[in-house]
């Protein structure tokens, strides 16, 4: 039944992704300090993940890159948080991109991050694999995508 719920959740993320380009969405999440990010074990994925501050694992979307920005609308925002403000934690190559609404968006090696909504304690990765207009992959610090073919959270949901 848990599983069954969590497809649905994310059916309905999923399904509000990419859907408009020019609504310039600002985010929901509100940051007026800094954003802590830190790596973290994970065991599900067998690899070391950027999380923030409360632990929770960071995802980036693989069709976010160069500046193009494609979970900007409400449903997509409701599902996959983005970690705004300036970044501040010891890990290389943090930084901030502009969001099309203006805020600043904290970044890895160029890649927007966020958090996913279905996670609810350290250590979840239930949004691993989930595929939209992209994927979306827990940010490693090897670089290597975290999915290997296992069990991780999503894969469920219409392609696009």
């Amino acid at each position: 039944m848990k599983k069954i719920a969590l497809l649905l959740v994310t059916a309905l993320a999923v399904a509000g992704c990419g859907s408009d380009y020019g609504d310039g969405g600002s985010s929901s999440s509100s940051s007026s300090g800094g954003s802590t990010i830190s790596t973290a074990q994970n065991d599900k994925l067998g690899q070391t993940v950027l999380v923030n501050g409360d632990g929770m694992t960071l995802y980036a979307l693989s069709a976010e890159k160069g500046g193009k920005f494609v979970c900007t609308d409400s449903k997509c925002l409701s599902a996959w948080h983005p970690v705004v403000g300036k970044p501040d934690g010891d890990v290389d190559s943090l930084a901030t991109v502009k969001r099309p609404g203006g805020d600043d968006q904290v970044s890895y090696k160029g890649e927007p991050l966020y958090t996913f909504a279905s996670d609810s304690k350290k250590g979840d990765a239930n949004g691993e694999g989930i595929k939209d207009v992209g994927v979306w992959h827990a940010v490693t610090v090897s670089g290597k995508p975290a999915s290997s073919g296992g069990s991780g959270g999503g894969g469920g949901g219409p392609g696009y």
